[in-house]
């Protein structure tokens, strides 16, 4: 059933014209151009469109919100989460885990976001900034991070770990070792579903400027084994390692148990339209799903070498641009 206020913009292309939404993977088998939507947990929407445009992202006004964010977790508790996992790391249950959490504001329950997403599209311009609205999910993404890009059999992947000020120039010892541990993640996860012997590095540490802040990127490519389906694809290497941890099953069982459900944030955005796709990480993202909460999700990786004021000072630069785009006090 289609529905006229549905739509789905990434990168200079406005597909409308909903024809059918899907929790199913094999739906994305059909050929069709698929807009994709997987919360961190894994719940999919998958919505069909069959109107698909070379377009700049439709303006809309936005009315700044104000008064105060609220957080999932407190600075001191926040703290106390990174402590907790340095203890985990010195106990070697686990290497590294992102630990995130939740910023919220109250809205009105029919406002739309894609004023917010202009603002963003034109005051934090991003390499994957995606906007989706389908039934009540509505999602502003400033992500700069790619999950998966596929060209037919070539999959490239690239890992944000590390984040300084734009007005520094040096990445740490941790940030590095950080991306590296990363990096080995998803070479194993796409080792899964890969032919052997075809993934490669293809560029580790390569700095990436942003608004406000410089990220260590590196690239991680394979090709696809013959027959290989999208839930295959998605089942081997979803939640995204760099938003999860080494080992990704510890760092997990971490994270259900301090942050309960993500949601779509730091799940994966994007579209697939036959053996083509393109799906980001959604960090830097805001959601609502008609419940009259904005909501924006902010994090940090822990290790070893984290300082836990300086981890909670990472969310803090993390979520501060873009909440002053969106209004209130963070």
């Amino acid at each position: 059933m289609a529905q006229a206020d549905s739509y789905f913009w990434m990168d200079g292309h406005l597909a409308r014209s909903l024809q059918e939404v899907s929790d199913d993977p094999a739906a994305l088998e059909d050929g069709n151009f698929w807009a994709v939507s997987l919360s961190f947990e894994g719940k999919a929407l998958f919505a069909r469109y069959s109107d698909l445009l070379a377009s700049e992202f439709p303006e809309a006004p936005w009315q700044q919100l104000t008064g105060g964010w609220k957080s999932s977790q407190s600075e001191a508790e926040y703290l106390s989460y990174v402590s907790g996992i340095r203890e985990a790391v010195a106990a070697g249950s686990v290497y590294q885990v992102n630990a995130c959490r939740e910023l919220s504001h109250s809205i009105a329950s029919d406002l739309s976001l894609a004023g917010l997403f202009s603002e963003l599209v034109e005051k934090n311009p991003a390499p994957f900034a995606s906007y989706l609205s389908v039934n009540d999910l509505q999602i502003a993404s400033a992500s700069p991070e790619r999950f998966l890009s596929r060209q037919g059999s070539h999959l490239v992947t690239s890992p944000i770990k590390g984040t300084i000020r734009d007005s520094e120039d040096v990445f740490g010892e941790k940030d590095r070792a950080e991306n590296l541990m990363i990096v080995d993640l998803m070479r194993n996860d796409l080792g899964r579903i890969c032919n052997p012997g075809s993934v490669e590095v293809d560029q580790l540490f390569r700095h990436e400027k942003h608004p406000g802040i410089t990220h260590l990127v590196s690239d991680v490519s394979g090709e696809l084994q013959a027959g290989v389906t999208w839930a295959q694809i998605f089942a081997a290497v979803l939640p995204p390692g760099s938003v999860s941890g080494a080992p990704k099953s510890a760092a997990l069982s971490i994270i259900e148990e301090r942050e309960g459900p993500r949601g779509p944030y730091c799940g994966i955005l994007g579209w697939v339209h036959a053996d083509r796709a393109e799906l980001s990480v959604a960090i830097r993202t805001f959601w609502t799903t008609g419940d009259s909460i904005l909501r924006f999700g902010t994090g940090a990786g822990i290790t070893w070498g984290s300082d836990p004021e300086g981890e909670w000072e990472e969310t803090q630069l993390k979520a501060r641009r873009l909440i002053s785009i969106a209004g209130g006090n963070l």
